[in-house]
């Protein structure tokens, strides 16, 4: 599995790389254009789950211990953090972003019915591992509906609505604006509070903080440990991402809105990158002076990460829908959410019998892209070599999502 993972990522970063080379300058334009700042929302809260609010006050401790993890020796907590949830790693929604704005419309190859059945398994493998990871970090963060370790019948409850509503809000893409900007707020919002309860919980200033947050510059000093896998941790990360990274770079390339390529590009590194390193050094600064969470902070969390999974699976729902015609208007609105819901349940309670690996699903998605270039190479070179614009048909048109269903 990690040589497979490692033939991924050197083969995404070379397609950047030459996409970059020879497109860098086209305008690049969806379906369903927005606005950026839109653009920006709908990217940072529909590329990010549940895990980004909860997983990292778990794993400081892990990567601080370097009798156990002596890998972790060459940076810090926070930088090691950042460099799994930041800035390189979103490169590789833009490979997939610009491919299917500018490149499909004129290759279709995930429009052949293996290759539509093959991607539609690991769009829903992914939506029920989004909703699995709500499940397992429930306990650890609302101890009081339980022992703190246990899932119990609360938790699953929970889950169930989240699950429920992701579906219903998926019934119309008119509510993709309304959720990501939303949900973006209100993450923000999150950080303000949380950062302002710091200083009021420590004996520490402004400067302490901006100590903190310069940590995350030892990342880009160490930017090469993290291009490949460090160890099985940092692997499991790196099958994630690359399984959420056809289908988001799928659901976004609609809505872009006119950037050049290379602004898409900036746009998806550097963008959602602040406020990841923003909120990462405020959860870093309660770690590392032990300042409890507990209580109203920890539902805040949770509150924001649920958020968070409906957006996720809002839109991931409404993508696989729409590849295989599964849509409200062909089936009505309660067979439509009767159908979903049931498949979303049933996947979660599967990753969580560990009966499903998001490993599994991660390395499904490298084959997809490889064999799409193995396809383009072998059929579609010289259509694809004559591409200098988006699709002719696209027009920068910012009224268009109000009118879409």
């Amino acid at each position: 599995m990690t040589t497979w993972l490692t033939i991924g990522i050197l083969f995404t970063f070379a397609a950047i790389a030459f996409v970059i080379y020879r497109w860098g300058n086209i305008e690049c334009v969806g379906v369903t254009p927005v606005r950026t700042f839109t653009f920006i929302a709908i990217l940072f809260t529909s590329g990010l789950d549940v895990g980004l609010i909860m997983f990292p006050l778990t794993e400081f401790a892990g990567y601080a211990d370097l009798a156990a993890n002596p890998e972790y020796g060459f940076s810090n907590p926070l930088a090691i953090e950042f460099g799994f949830w930041a800035f390189l790693i979103w490169a590789f929604y833009f490979l997939t972003c610009f491919y299917f704005c500018v490149i499909e419309p004129r290759v279709k190859f995930f429009e052949i019915p293996v290759i539509k059945f093959i991607n539609n398994l690991v769009i829903i493998g992914t939506c029920a591992f989004t909703a699995y990871l709500l499940l397992t970090n429930l306990p650890w963060y609302l101890p009081e509906l339980g022992d703190g370790e246990t899932i119990v019948s609360s938790f699953y409850l929970i889950v169930f609505v989240v699950i429920a509503a992701a579906v219903y809000s998926s019934t119309s893409i008119r509510f993709v604006r309304t959720l990501s900007l939303a949900s973006t707020w209100l993450f923000l919002g999150l950080i303000a509070q949380m950062w302002a309860g710091a200083f009021m919980s420590a004996d520490s200033g402004v400067g302490e903080f901006v100590t903190t947050f310069a940590l995350i510059g030892d990342y880009f000093g160490n930017l090469h440990h993290f291009v490949l896998p460090l160890n099985d941790y940092h692997e499991f990360y790196l099958f994630w991402w690359f399984a959420w990274s056809i289908m988001i770079g799928q659901f976004t390339s609609r809505f872009v809105g006119g950037m050049k390529t290379y602004q898409v590009l900036v746009a998806m590194m550097v963008f959602p990158s602040i406020p990841i390193a923003i909120w990462f050094s405020v959860l870093y600064y309660y770690s590392a002076n032990a300042i409890p969470t507990a209580g109203f902070y920890n539902l805040a969390m949770v509150v924001v990460g649920i958020t968070f999974v409906i957006n996720s699976l809002d839109s991931l729902i409404r993508l696989y829908t729409d590849n295989l015609n599964l849509t409200v208007q062909r089936f009505g609105k309660v067979r439509y959410i009767t159908g979903n819901l049931v498949l979303m349940c049933g996947l979660t309670l599967l990753f969580s019998l560990d009966f499903l690996q998001i490993q599994w699903v991660g390395a499904l998605a490298i084959a997809l892209i490889l064999g799409c270039f193995g396809y383009i190479m072998a059929t579609k070179y010289r259509r694809v070599a004559e591409i200098e614009r988006s699709p002719k048909e696209n027009k920068i048109d910012f009224g268009k999502i109000e009118l879409a269903s």
